[in-house]
């Protein structure tokens, strides 16, 4: 259910929306209407695989643990396992927010600190019976043309708090929503069966697919790269090829730290067994997006130094060029220099060929330099 009624404990004033009707599950009191959060995204209550709609995070949150309550009576166990839980959805929210959730689902102030000043590193883990979980984010960037300016990669945070009967979510950047992961859970009932762990597979398993939607476009760049440094044409745009090391270190300094916390994750006992392998896999998957952003990073700098090279191969190329030009035209300026001394005795001064015999002197040296230079390469 969108946002509508929440925080109630907020001391800062928001622009006051028009509530939403919410409804009743049951008969009860209504909670009284607070000021709305712009930074919730949505939060329901999921019973038996269902969404149920509440009037309020706590309200939901009630509900759940009845119907777990009820459960564990009714099967006569007390380790059931809470199938009914709650999940919370914010973007990028103030402090006073975080610190009302915090109160309402018992978590862990240090967890909160990290949700809401953001930044931090991939990472899992645990307070008490519930986790916290940091996933960086990547998107590719659409450009129409790549320049050594472009922004390539664009980055984000989704941290999520996950315990026996709620699941929330804070996720910063405008990168990687979550809404695509929560339509397709709750258009599959077993999937949500699964409970809090479940959605926390979902969401991991969600941003990983990404990672491999990304790492395949950055390789097609590279390939495309690669292919205009060893083309024909002159091509010495260092700064692109620079631009791109740069976006592969980025994407390598985001997903390669959540490799060994996503490892570690399905050995520890809050996963329940029947879920451990669903981790395994997005491990697996995180693995493969590792290979290859190592070996994308690893071939940019081959390219890198490919383009270094030929740069240099190109302009020496020129610079034996201008010096052949330079060796051939300092034949015809040499014998000009001579004859110009004006000196009494200089041979063929009196001769009526000697005008010719010192042009055809000239051209013959200078077509055999410039044959000379031809069959060495440097013309």
């Amino acid at each position: 259910m969108r946002s509508s009624l929440l925080f109630p404990r907020i001391k800062h004033v928001r622009a006051v929306r028009a509530p939403r009707a919410a409804v009743p599950v049951r008969d009860r009191m209504n909670t009284p209407c607070v000021p709305p959060s712009d930074s919730l995204v949505e939060y329901a209550a999921y019973i038996d695989g269902k969404k149920i709609e509440a009037l309020g995070i706590t309200d939901a949150l009630e509900l759940v643990r009845e119907h777990n309550a009820a459960e564990k009576r009714e099967h006569n166990a007390a380790e059931e396992k809470d199938n009914a839980f709650v999940w919370v959805g914010l973007h990028e929210p103030d402090a006073p927010e975080v610190e009302w959730l915090a109160e309402v689902f018992a978590l862990h102030p240090l967890a909160v600190e990290d949700a809401v000043k953001a930044h931090q590193r991939p990472k899992v883990e645990r307070y008490g019976d519930s986790l916290f979980m940091v996933l960086k984010t990547v998107a590719y960037l659409d450009h129409d043309v790549l320049t050594a300016t472009s922004e390539i990669i664009g980055t984000g945070e989704i941290m999520v708090f996950v315990g026996p009967d709620f699941v929330v979510t804070v996720r910063h950047g405008g990168h990687c929503p979550l809404s695509e992961v929560r339509e397709r859970l709750e258009d599959k009932p077993k999937l949500l069966n699964r409970g809090p762990t479940g959605v926390l597979h979902a969401i991991a398993d969600h941003v990983v697919d990404k990672y491999l939607t990304v790492a395949d476009l950055m390789q097609t760049e590279l390939e495309d790269v690669e292919a205009m440094v060893f083309a024909d044409v002159s091509a010495r745009d260092i700064g692109r090829i620079y631009n791109l090391k740069r976006e592969m270190i980025e994407m390598k300094r985001s997903v390669t730290p959540l490799q060994s916390p996503l490892a570690t994750l399905a050995q520890r006992r809050m996963i329940p067994s029947e879920m451990r392998e669903y981790f395994r896999d997005v491990a697996d998957h995180l693995a493969r997006v590792c290979e290859q952003v190592d070996s994308s990073n690893e071939l940019c700098n081959s390219i890198l130094q490919a383009a270094l090279a030929r740069s240099n191969a190109l302009a020496n190329e020129d610079m034996r060029k201008i010096s052949s030009w330079v060796a051939i035209m300092a034949v015809p300026t040499m014998i000009a220099g001579v004859y110009g001394m004006n000196f009494t005795h200089m041979p063929e001064l009196d001769s009526v060929f000697g005008y010719p015999i010192v042009v055809a002197v000239m051209a013959v040296v200078c077509s055999l330099l410039y044959r000379g230079f031809r069959r060495n390469g440097w013309l």
